[in-house]
């Protein structure tokens, strides 16, 4: 029998937006947890599928808000701000499935063991299907011996230091809070902001490979192109932080040499697609590097975050309002009132509906 540990000092967080067929199987996977969090907090963007009725139905609470107010950094940051009383705050996106029981639990085990862990971050292994290139990046970048980085592991690895992932991640509020919380106007990786603060400012940051989430994507040569254009538009907006951690270029080299022996032992006839994904990664990349030479109409085209560009983002000298509106409690879905198109009214559901299951991955978000 499954022994369950009660961590009512623990907050669970997601942010969803037409969670699509994946999220009935994330759904399950947490309720399969050995710890049972205090709190479990659904951010949803007006999702138009069933993604915030099945949350209420598994008695989660859901708090909606319009998708032009979200952002990576400050809807996250606004999240922990509704979760005072948690000690830790465990970030999950809608399509990263925990496959272990006790991969809660082990992620938390670095926080309880340490108190001057400020953050500790999961294994991503690939979905069943994915690609050799893909399978290669959740390998290289994910590894199967853990680590822990601090300040001085600035020297050694550079920007590697600081890399993170808050697809599946636990925080420590004190330590969170000590750095002023997540970034209110960032376009990406507010993950890896969050971890280079807090190792600068004198926490320590742990990769925990013991603890596993099934998360990978299979993007096209377009959905590169405009994910690494942010990455670069990150890496200038954020060029004094870049400057303290050190250029990200090595370790792209050394990202490039190992896909290269990886295919060359399987796969050979893959090196030209490799070749041209890093390529278009490349041109991305430095393109959003240059993003302020570029109109704005063209970064909106390119960006993937679209919210990110918006003239009435509400951004007044760097800070952005992201506002969220109370939550109601458990089990019960706010939509915003003002502001917000008519929404349909939903009620509380007491148990799944078998029309509920159904694939409705109409749109895919980045959240």
């Amino acid at each position: 029998m499954t022994t369950i540990i009660q961590r009512p000092d623990v907050a669970v967080i997601v942010l969803t937006r037409n969670a699509g067929r994946l999220w009935p199987e994330w759904i399950k996977a947490i309720q399969q947890q050995t710890v049972q969090a205090g709190r479990y907090l659904v951010i949803d963007s007006l999702s138009e599928d069933h993604t915030a009725e099945l949350a209420m139905a598994a008695g989660l609470e859901v708090q909606r808000i319009h998708p032009r107010d979200f952002s990576h950094g400050g809807t996250r940051q606004r999240a922990a701000e509704l979760c005072p009383d948690a000690e830790f705050l465990v970030y999950l996106t809608q399509d990263a499935i925990l496959k272990q029981a006790d991969s809660l639990e082990t992620l938390l085990r670095h926080c309880d063991a340490d108190s001057h862990v400020g953050m500790v971050y999961g294994r991503h292994l690939p979905r069943a299907g994915a690609d050799l290139l893909e399978c290669h990046a959740r390998g290289f970048t994910y590894p199967a011996i853990s680590s822990v980085r601090d300040r001085e592991s600035f020297k050694a690895m550079g920007y590697r230091a600081a890399f993170a992932s808050d697809v599946y991640a636990v925080y420590r509020a004190s330590a969170l809070r000590s750095i002023g919380g997540f970034p209110q106007h960032i376009i990406v990786s507010e993950d890896s902001y969050v971890a280079a603060r807090l190792l600068l400012a004198g926490w320590k940051a742990v990769y925990s490979a013991e603890s596993t989430v099934e998360h990978s994507h299979r993007y096209t040569l377009w959905q590169m192109f405009r994910r690494y254009f942010d990455v670069g538009v990150f890496h200038a907006s954020e060029e004094p932080l870049m400057k303290a951690v050190g250029a990200p270029d090595r370790e792209a080299w050394v990202y490039v040499r190992s896909l290269i022996r990886y295919l060359y032992k399987r796969k050979a006839w893959l090196l030209p697609l490799a070749a041209l994904q890093t390529l278009v990664k490349l041109i991305g990349f430095r393109l959003g590097k240059r993003y302020q030479k570029l109109p704005l109409a063209v970064c909106r085209m390119i960006s993937v975050q679209k919210a990110y560009w918006l003239e009435d983002f509400g951004c007044k000298e760097g800070v952005c309002n992201t506002t969220l509106r109370p939550v109601i409690g458990r089990g019960v879905l706010h939509t915003p009132s003002l502001g917000a198109p008519v929404h349909h009214k939903y009620e509380k559901y007491e148990k799944f509906s078998p029309n509920l299951l159904q694939d409705v991955d109409k749109e895919r978000f980045e959240y």
